[in-house]
């Protein structure tokens, strides 16, 4: 695209890590507009890396960058500290970013035992992870969660259907490690507060993200 300077990928990846690094600085510090203006970098060069490869050349492409744009959106929503309306509207901008991954992931084709098998395991899972969560989670936030859970889920098994069915691994790689970041997130809101759910969890988070766009032209190639 024209509006993004043409970069090589390595060169949005030192960007990524240089303000993921001053968001772990920050959130270790305590000081809170560098929170904000770490994070929001952090989110907007995965946007900008996905633009750069050409996100908007493609309905495939333009579909996952609508996912990641979600994304970008619930950051920004979370950054409100507590279990505020904020929280929930955060939730449901991730959610669907979710839901927006997996129809991008379900257009790439799918292999129908591996996405049968895989959500059967995820399901179990699941049901652990809502087993750790439940009696943390606040009534009023008990539905927006348990569908969180879903969602991200499903957007698992389908990436796992897709990459079984020819999909780029970094599909996989990408959704996988998004849901294993969201852990951190509900155990810093719901279970513990501690500057160690960030310090793993944001770095697969963006890194999950990167990945995903990075996956744009493998998986529009043929599109």
């Amino acid at each position: 695209m024209d509006c993004v300077p043409s970069i090589e990928p390595i060169v949005w990846w030192i960007l990524e890590a240089v303000a993921v690094a001053g968001l772990l600085v920050a959130e270790r510090r305590g000081f809170r507009q560098a929170i904000i203006l770490s994070k929001m970098t952090a989110s907007s060069t995965f946007l900008g890396y996905a633009v750069a490869l050409g996100a908007f050349d493609t309905g495939t492409g333009s579909l996952l960058f609508l996912g990641l744009a979600l994304c970008w959106l619930g950051d920004a929503l979370l950054l409100a500290p507590g279990q505020t309306i904020w929280f929930q509207l955060g939730i449901g901008s991730f959610l669907l970013g979710h839901v927006a991954y997996a129809a991008t992931f379900l257009g790439l084709g799918f292999h129908f035992p591996t996405l049968t098998v895989a959500a059967a395991i995820i399901s179990s899972a699941s049901w652990i992870v809502l087993g750790w969560l439940r009696p943390k989670v606040p009534a009023d936030l008990s539905v927006a969660v348990q569908s969180y859970v879903v969602v991200i889920g499903t957007m698992v098994a389908c990436s796992l259907g897709a990459f079984a069915a020819g999909a780029p691994c970094a599909v996989a790689t990408g959704a996988m490690l998004f849901a294993t970041s969201d852990l951190s997130v509900a155990r810093e809101r719901f279970v513990s507060q501690s500057f160690l759910n960030s310090a793993w969890g944001l770095p697969a988070y963006f890194a999950a993200q990167m990945i995903l766009a990075g996956s744009i032209p493998a998986m529009t190639s043929g599109s």
